[in-house]
């Protein structure tokens, strides 16, 4: 079938996830940090103290997430859209109205956990069990909405700086959340249950089985990609999270140097569509043994910018990175562990992936108030990346050999 052709066949499951993805974006931390200079000014938060309160809620956001999108292995998400949607735009709400540290706590924990968390699981749960032989391309086209959002959003809330108060900037995510609603459940009326999915169309995974998530976690194989897991969510949100401290530390101007997202976006877009029909072909093991490589590149390149055309080629890299985690973790789950229970699996992945978001902007913001600015950090980051990846070689050893005797 042709590229055109699976288009049009599956417009709209593949609109359901563009359109679940972007609206995550309201909960993503590229999002919240463009707020990041107001709301410290509001709080009277210095930048150990702000990362300290995004560490506190994302982590607490992850540990429920452990268990709440375990819930799409039950429940259409069709059904469970009713209650996250509607309140994802409740608490853009209270973001627009909150005046105390405590609520502005509870607000964080709950963007986190019904954005970046419900959200992306929604759309990745839904991808890997109505595709099989498309997945990886059913991936990359629903992860989309990540990338149209990472692109534009971050320059229309620079633009709207200039006319509006930063609060009422919420209330319009709001309402944009609020409209989207009913065009999520239209694409999403024919989602079939996941009780019937699983007794119709499941692909095992390694020694011809469906894996259960306790068996997952007991598995060697698990541990050793765990670093890979926790590095691109923990170090790339903190890439997005400190922007505001890298352009003052660079002594570029915010708005200049937010202009560069749009090429990461266009990379990403780029590679997330290259990857998802290459992981197709030739499996998501193989992607995944150099899928780090350009994270590790992109922050030592970034370390040592002095100009932002050089800045530009680090993005390039974080865009290439990006690009392909879009697609090869989901798709090494169904892969690798099978697709019967994909949503308890993958709601360890979303926690794992918040979790680390959560990490990145509290140990660097603490570094930050240490007297090392981010850019001094990023060499180190750069060597996580690179022994992370000999994990994931170990790992994919194992893996590989235990999927091939299936």
């Amino acid at each position: 079938m042709s590229l055109a052709s699976f288009l049009r066949e599956n417009r709209r499951p593949l609109s359901a996830g563009v359109l679940l993805t972007f609206s995550s974006s309201y909960g993503q931390t590229y999002f919240i940090a463009l707020f990041a200079a107001q709301v410290m000014a509001a709080y009277n938060l210095t930048d150990g103290q702000w990362g300290g309160i995004y560490t506190v809620s994302t982590t607490a956001s992850a540990i429920v997430m452990f268990w709440a999108g375990a819930l799409t292995d039950s429940y259409r998400v069709r059904t469970l859209a009713w209650g996250v949607i509607p309140g994802l735009a409740l608490v853009c709400l209270a973001m627009a109205a909150n005046s105390t540290l405590v609520g502005l706590i509870v607000i964080i924990f709950l963007l986190r956990l019904l954005g970046q968390g419900m959200m992306s699981q929604f759309a990745s749960v839904s991808m890997a069990r109505w595709f099989a032989g498309r997945r990886g391309l059913a991936l990359s086209i629903s992860a989309m909405g990540f990338a149209v959002g990472q692109a534009v959003l971050p320059v229309i809330i620079a633009v709207l700086f200039v006319f509006m108060d930063w609060r009422w900037i919420w209330v319009i995510a709001a309402i944009a959340m609020l409209a989207t609603f009913p065009v999520i459940l239209r694409l999403l009326a024919a989602e079939r249950t996941p009780q019937s999915l699983a007794a119709a169309a499941t692909t095992t995974g390694m020694d011809n089985r469906h894996w259960t998530r306790p068996e997952v976690l007991k598995s060697p194989i698990f541990w050793l990609i765990l670093p890979m897991l926790l590095g691109p969510p923990s170090w790339g949100t903190a890439l997005f999270f400190q922007q505001v401290h890298i352009a003052s530390v660079k002594g570029w101007p915010l708005l200049d140097y937010l202009a560069l997202i749009p090429l990461l976006t266009i990379v990403s877009i780029t590679v997330t569509l290259t990857a998802g029909q290459l992981i197709d072909r030739v499996g998501s093991g193989r992607i995944m043994r150099v899928y780090l490589f350009p994270w590790m590149v992109g922050f030592i390149l970034l370390a040592f910018a002095k100009t932002l055309p050089a800045a530009s080629v680090s993005f390039v890299f974080f865009g290439i990175g990006m690009g392909v985690q879009t697609t090869v973790i989901t798709t090494f789950w169904a892969e690798f562990f099978g697709t019967r229970h994909i949503g308890s699996i993958k709601a360890v992945s979303t926690s794992i992936m918040v979790f680390g978001s959560a990490i990145g902007p509290g140990i660097t913001g603490m570094l930050i108030d240490f007297g090392y600015s981010f850019p001094d950090q990023m060499l180190g980051i750069a060597a996580y990346f690179f022994i992370a990846n000999i994990l994931v070689w170990i790992a994919l050893k194992r893996a590989t050999k235990a999927l091939g005797a299936a």
